[in-house]
């Protein structure tokens, strides 16, 4: 199980309600293909360390950032098909590699740092691994994806991502999915993914559902609420203390 995979790629969020999503894929729902995922549930693993130092640069940088994780489609066994990945952003422009292995191979890897096999990818991503310091699993996230293609237009891609929750105990791909939701019920997370400009009938269709532009991050919103559970646990930990003492 070698192959890589590369991706270039300009990506662009948006936070919209389910009437929206439904009113936006009337009107260019003939032009859309279900992708080779189609509807699936998508897993993350995102590796950080101690003191969660990809995730805070990635939040408070705003012209490079990068993201290590796990990926899995569906819960896997440990025979399942996992990518390990590397993303990064630059101004703008995505840029993923990633290497498909299975659970056990990926379990493995990140217990010794030992990588199953090599490739010029898996090189890549392990020097990513070193130069953290063998990061380790920080929180496990999953969303229901339901992913378009457009055939006229090969290099362009729609998904919808609802649902999204987030855990930080059982560490695991093959733990499951369940977590806590961090977006309201009724929202979705639009991406479009394209290597060029956006078609006009594409933007048309946005502006005529009203659909805007907004900056989203899954592991970063995940992040986000951790600290906030973290402060109030330590706020009401220092209201216990002061009224020991009072």
């Amino acid at each position: 199980m070698q192959d890589v995979c590369i991706f270039r790629r300009i990506e662009k969020k948006y936070r919209i309600t389910q009437e929206q999503r439904r009113e936006l894929l009337e009107r260019i729902g003939a032009k859309l293909a279900p992708d080779a995922h189609g509807v699936s549930t998508v897993c993350s693993l995102y590796l950080d360390t101690p003191d969660w130092l990809l995730i805070r640069n990635s939040i408070e940088a705003t012209t490079y950032k990068e993201k290590l994780r796990l990926r899995s489609y569906g819960t896997p066994g440990p025979d399942g098909r996992v990518f390990l990945e590397l993303k990064k952003k630059y101004r703008g422009v995505v840029y993923k590699r990633r290497v498909a292995l299975t659970e056990r191979q990926a379990e493995a890897y990140l217990r010794s740092g030992i990588k199953p096999f090599d490739s010029q990818i898996f090189r890549e991503l392990d020097y990513a691994m070193r130069l953290y310091r063998s990061p380790r699993p920080a929180v496990a996230l999953s969303y229901e994806r339901e992913a378009f293609t457009v055939p006229a237009v090969p290099n362009l891609r729609l998904t919808f991502d609802a649902h999204v929750r987030y855990r930080t105990d059982r560490l695991s791909l093959t733990a499951g999915t369940a977590g806590k939701e961090i977006l309201p019920a009724d929202e979705v997370i639009l991406e479009i993914k394209t290597d060029g400009a956006m078609p006009l009938w594409l933007s048309r269709a946005l502006d005529e559902c009203a659909i805007r532009p907004a900056s989203f991050s899954k592991y970063g919103t995940a992040y986000r609420d951790l600290c906030r559970i973290e402060g109030d646990e330590t706020k009401t930990e220092n209201q216990k203390e002061v009224k020991r003492y009072a």
